[in-house]
């Protein structure tokens, strides 16, 4: 078992991201989908069961459950997946929330494009799969590069002559 985790992890894209915090940011979306299903539930059930027509309803049971399913994850990606930069992130929390909710919308827009034309060419369960899995990669990384980056990182990817300058 051992060797086979070692086989996968040299793997160039899939080792570095089952090393780098991809499998959290995994969990943290499946549970972003269970919040997702259970607000748009409650909402078409409950909160909005009065609202007329029915299509209207499912408007606002959706956009509730979107919203609350990215706030949770930005939420555990804040404290669990990127716990460890929590200290050294110069933002503000808005504005990093703000971040996570372009970040996730661009790769939402990328996911529907790319099921779109990989649909013309597969399955279309199959295109959704592999653009769902491209679209996390993506929301995974810029996530990791812009939402959650550490002043050191931005440096590291920036002027190197300013990272000396703050050594010293």
């Amino acid at each position: 078992m051992k060797t086979l985790r070692k086989l996968v992890l040299r793997l160039p894209l899939v080792g570095w991201l089952l090393q780098h915090r991809f499998v959290k940011f995994g969990s943290v979306g499946f549970s972003g989908t269970l919040v997702n299903l259970g607000v748009l539930y409650l909402g078409q059930e409950y909160l909005f069961r009065a609202i007329e027509p029915e299509g209207m309803r499912l408007d606002l049971s959706l956009a509730l459950a979107i919203f609350c399913a990215t706030v949770n994850n930005f939420t555990w990606n804040r404290i669990w997946t990127w716990a460890d930069r929590k200290e050294e992130i110069e933002k503000h929390f808005l504005i990093q929330l703000g971040q996570y909710f372009i970040a996730c919308w661009l790769a939402i827009v990328f996911q529907f494009f790319f099921t779109k034309i990989l649909a013309a060419y597969m399955f279309y369960m199959v295109a959704n799969i592999t653009a769902i899995v491209m679209a996390s990669v993506i929301n995974y990384l810029m996530n990791d590069i812009w939402t959650f980056a550490t002043r050191k990182a931005r440096l590291r990817s920036g002027d190197k002559a300013c990272a000396t300058q703050d050594v010293l």
